[in-house]
């Protein structure tokens, strides 16, 4: 284990982004969300969350997958380049490294996107512990550890370096090889720190304590398993539940799991490119075809997007949830219409009546 002073932070930022790009958390007009480093760059390491999740980084919001060319009565097709060289993502927080773990077992499956694929191999993760969790969090739900991000064990090799920030300086830990090639390529600016690795214990026990307390912590999720399909999807609580969404799907761009997308061309004059971009299931033309859109009602689309995320997933992915606990949603939805409330609704009223 390193550490390093937060005064030299700047020096170790600059030093990574010498090697590569760096993806890390920048505030603009005071919003933070992941950007890549310049010099100019307002790093922004305090926030607990930014807006959007860092899946930016893999999945991006929009990116070019091919264009197409016509000249002289042929056509021709250039897919886009794949990633190639390596770049970090610094500052990843426990409940968005298990995002990368949801959205891998999506996007890695076979057959594998081969765009997702080769950002993933050429990604390095810096994962940064949780100093002090907000109400909003209820990573601990799913089985995300705030304190630790290398302490789970489904996410092991997705952090590359685990991080601490604990009474002014950063700790440093290698878990991957790319996080020991990482932390080789910076080690002028790190200083071994074997022996304050009660510091980082007394931080852990300190977020852990934070974590105990959070009033989602200990929200149950009993009755929400790949098995429970009829149950759910049959009960009356969605009735009256989903009556405040306004469909506005902020919930599905700020998630750091969801990962549905639509694929759309542009006609720039010389040629056309075909380009994917984030959808959500919570729109009325989502996944629209010739025939019209097989969930007609809002009531099923909001029913859908809680469904797969309780159900479906965790029955295609041996129990794993495609929620991490975040709080995003907590924080944004409009109706205040976020995972707790649903998961709260079926407590409440056994999920039957």
């Amino acid at each position: 284990m390193y550490q390093i002073s937060r005064e030299k932070m700047p020096e170790l930022l600059a030093a990574v982004a010498k090697e590569m790009d760096l993806f890390l958390p920048v505030q603009n007009n005071g919003i933070t969300n992941f950007g890549f480093w310049t010099e100019d760059a307002d790093v922004d390491l305090d926030t607990l969350k930014t807006v959007k999740s860092p899946k930016d980084a893999f999945f991006p919001q929009s990116e070019i997958l091919y264009s197409c060319y016509q000249k002289a009565n042929k056509t021709s097709i250039e897919p886009a380049a794949l990633k190639d060289a390596p770049f970090a993502i610094f500052g990843v927080r426990p409940c968005d490294v298990r995002a990368f773990d949801v959205l891998d077992r999506v996007f890695l499956s076979e057959p594998a996107d081969v765009y997702y694929a080769a950002r993933r191999e050429h990604g390095i993760v810096v994962s940064l512990a949780c100093h002090e969790p907000e109400e909003s969090c209820f990573c601990k739900v799913f089985g995300t550890d705030a304190a630790d991000p290398e302490a789970d064990a489904d996410v092991k090799g997705i952090a590359d370096v685990a991080a601490w920030m604990v009474e002014g300086s950063l700790y440093w830990k290698a878990l991957t090889e790319k996080g020991e090639a990482l932390t080789e390529a910076v080690k002028e600016l790190l200083t071994p720190a074997d022996g304050d690795q009660a510091k980082v214990d007394a931080e852990k026990e300190a977020i852990h304590n934070i974590v105990e307390k959070l009033p989602y912590t200990h929200l149950s999720l009993e009755g929400w398993d790949g098995n429970a399909t009829d149950a759910k999807f049959n009960s009356p609580v969605w009735e009256t539940l989903y009556k405040p969404c306004l469909a506005c799907g902020t919930c599905t761009f700020v998630c750091p799991t969801c990962q549905c997308y639509d694929i759309k061309d542009y006609d720039t004059g010389h040629g056309v490119k075909r380009y994917r971009c984030w959808d959500s299931c919570m729109y009325s033309d989502f996944t629209m075809m010739a025939h019209g859109n097989n969930r007609t009602s809002q009531l099923q689309r909001f029913r859908q997007r809680f469904m797969h995320k309780l159900v479906y997933f965790p029955a295609n992915n041996n129990g794993m949830y495609s929620c991490v606990g975040c709080g995003r949603c907590v924080e944004k939805c409009p109706s205040s219409l976020n995972i707790v409330k649903v998961i709260k609704a079926f407590e409440k009223h056994g999920g039957e009546k």
